[in-house]
């Protein structure tokens, strides 16, 4: 639950900056905890400029309301091409794309899923497994995350079949 709270907290530090905030996660750690802040940039990549204003201000704000006990080191980041799903909103955005989704309670005996997202109605998102729609609650996600589709060559050097002698 840390993990929304420090995300409602930053989401409008990071927006102040025309950014958008896509989840922030709280690793604690006896030694160094690390919080980790995804920010994504519209129409655009992000820079290593807004990593580093968005890393100012987050800290500056960290300072100051002191939410977190002890150290922690401060990582921000693009989400990638496995870029992590916090929202319906999230996951709405990628329909059609493959998804790899934990769940904290059992759906059919299963706690993992992979493929493609087939829709999201309200607060579930409907994921396709195995030929089969699977409705997950929203509130029912641990961890989500794109699988990237990397284009397959058109054809491989090395494997174009054997020579008959």
């Amino acid at each position: 639950m840390f993990n929304k709270e420090l995300t409602q907290l930053l989401t409008p530090v990071v927006a102040d900056l025309g950014l958008e905030c896509l989840g922030v996660e709280y690793s604690p750690s006896h030694g160094n905890s690390l919080v980790r802040v995804y920010i994504d940039a519209r129409g655009r990549a992000v820079t290593v400029d807004d990593c580093e204003a968005v890393s100012r201000q987050v800290s500056a704000t960290l300072d100051v309301d002191d939410p977190i006990q002890g150290r922690y080191t401060l990582e921000v980041s693009s989400p990638g091409l496995d870029r992590p799903l916090y929202t319906p909103e999230q996951f709405a955005r990628v329909v059609g794309q493959a998804a790899k989704v934990e769940v904290i309670l059992a759906i059919a005996g299963r706690r993992r899923f992979q493929g493609p997202i087939l829709a999201v109605e309200g607060e579930d998102v409907v994921l396709e497994q195995d030929g089969t729609p699977v409705r997950i609650a929203h509130a029912n996600v641990h961890k989500a995350k794109l699988v990237p589709q990397y284009d397959e060559p058109a054809g491989k050097p090395g494997k174009q079949g054997k020579s008959g002698k």
